[in-house]
């Protein structure tokens, strides 16, 4: 049994460089900037006049590189790196990305970000038809596909296979002569190209990456959209027509660093305006707003500044603590709560307390919070919520599978309420949530992905179908 402060959790980060002499090492700091996007593992590929040579390992990018002669040895001018969180494939050194694939007629680095909802009827397909997997990572089957492809050229190949794969996915590659990224039909996942001084290109999951490295952004890859990058520059190509654009509304709401920018809209700004119009649909009065640490900061200063009521530092979040707490005990389990969070006395004591948060998952985390607050003298603690109620699972990248885990799922918010021990408790309206982000593309919810809330899923579920419909039956308990 394990504590974590916030339970949800984005996949993986990817990051791609061409043309730099020091290409292994930029990746580094490109991936340092996205290891919020995955901690249990990290890989960097670098690819040295055509040859590959790629190190991986378990743990935080700084452990799994704490010796300098492992980003020494990944000598040459293009590398690709990957941090990850396991959503499909488990936790072992096999899973741990960028894969690196050597051939008779060529070697390539892999790396992925998402989740195939049909990979395991292609798995089955394609062990059936003879194939060998090294891992249990749906991000294997693409280069299978590949090589099983009849195209004629390596580009035909990738674009066949990427319209055989199904769901959430960025991927990048690295081959011998060139570096190529590839997003899917509905642009789920983020994806962004970047261009440093000295002319290298850059590929992230996210703009505060190319932040890091001082490039500045070129465009978003788009959806359906294969970009090629060699020494000639890059092009941008199609594998199918058919796209629509579906961003991940947690992306804005979670995942994302605050300094990032998906689809040109700044992520702490699409939260600021959450907040704010989350004070306008559920005002209170109230002495303070107090954000929890640290992705829900943005929504409780625009709370704080569309309601008039003054923003406090009333939780505190240690930033030395190991991201999951684990004990064996109640006791224990909850004295790592307040090694995490501490609620701070001289602010709140006596008053009445707007807590603002992202989202409730399991609604643990919330009541241990309320608790926090009003064991240091919290008056009231209403709690708001700076996006919809969480109701269904997730299929393309996110780790949330099941609607056990889901306490909206089979709770209205005024039981959820009590559960938590809250004052009040309200949550930010579907069309608030949109129309904070603001994004204008003529497709359904203004071109975001809303499945999480209303379980209108963009795309057909495939292998997870039958899951999914299981999952409605689903019961859950509040512990």
């Amino acid at each position: 049994m394990s504590y974590e402060v916030k339970s949800l959790n984005e996949e993986c980060g990817v990051f791609g460089i061409w043309g730099h002499p020091d290409a292994a090492r930029v990746t580094y700091f490109g991936l340092h900037s996205l290891q919020h996007r995955g901690q249990e593992g990290a890989g960097i590929v670098s690819n040295n006049d055509g040859k590959l040579n790629g190190y991986r390992g378990l743990g935080l990018l700084s452990e799994v590189f704490k010796d300098e002669r492992s980003l020494a040895s990944l000598s040459g001018n293009s590398a690709i790196g990957h941090v990850r969180y396991a959503t499909a494939g488990n936790g072992s050194v096999d899973n741990i990305q960028p894969f690196m694939f050597k051939f008779y007629d060529g070697a390539y680095g892999l790396a992925h970000n998402g989740n195939l909802t049909n990979a395991k009827s292609l798995r089955k397909k394609l062990e059936q038809d003879g194939a060998i997997f090294h891992s249990n990572s749906d991000t294997e089957i693409l280069m299978h596909l590949i090589r099983r492809s009849k195209q004629p050229t390596f580009i035909e190949q990738l674009k066949e296979s990427l319209r055989t794969v199904k769901g959430g996915f960025a991927y990048v590659l690295l081959t011998e002569t060139a570096m190529i990224a590839a997003l899917d039909p509905n642009a789920f996942r983020p994806l962004s190209i970047g261009q440093m001084k000295n002319g290298a290109y850059v590929i992230a999951s996210e703009t505060c990456a190319l932040e890091v490295i001082g490039a500045a952004f070129v465009r978003d890859v788009g959806p359906g959209e294969v970009i090629i990058i060699d020494d000639k520059g890059y092009k941008v190509e199609k594998y199918t027509e058919d796209t629509q654009y579906a961003i991940c509304s947690m992306e804005y709401i979670y995942f994302a660093r605050p300094d990032s920018n998906i689809a040109g809209v700044n992520v702490h700004t699409a939260r600021k305006n959450m907040g704010k119009l989350l004070a306008k649909e559920a005002p209170i009065e109230a002495d303070m707003v107090v954000g929890v640490p640290n992705s829900s900061l943005s929504a409780a200063s625009g709370y704080a500044e569309a309601s008039g009521i003054p923003y406090e530092m009333g939780l505190v979040k240690s930033q030395y603590i190991a991201r999951t707490f684990i004990q064996p005990t109640q006791e224990l389990r909850e004295q790592g709560v307040r090694m995490k969070l501490s609620a701070v006395r001289g602010v709140v004591e006596g008053k009445r307390v707007i807590m603002v948060d992202d989202s409730i998952v399991r609604g643990t985390t919330s009541r241990r919070i309320v608790q926090l607050l009003k064991d240091a003298g919290a008056k009231e603690v209403h709690v708001r919520i700076a996006s919809p109620p969480l109701r269904f699972p997730c299929f393309y990248g996110i780790d949330i599978q099941t609607r056990k885990e889901l306490i909206a799922a089979n709770h209205s918010v005024s039981e959820i309420e009590q559960l938590i021990a809250a004052d009040s408790l309200r949550f930010l309206s579907e069309q608030g949530l949109i129309d904070a982000i603001g994004l204008k593309y003529d497709a359904p919810y203004s071109g975001l992905c809303m499945a999480y809330f209303n379980g209108d899923y963009p795309t057909p579920l495939y292998d997870y179908e039958q899951h999914y419909q299981a999952t409605l039956k689903e019961k859950i308990s509040f512990a």
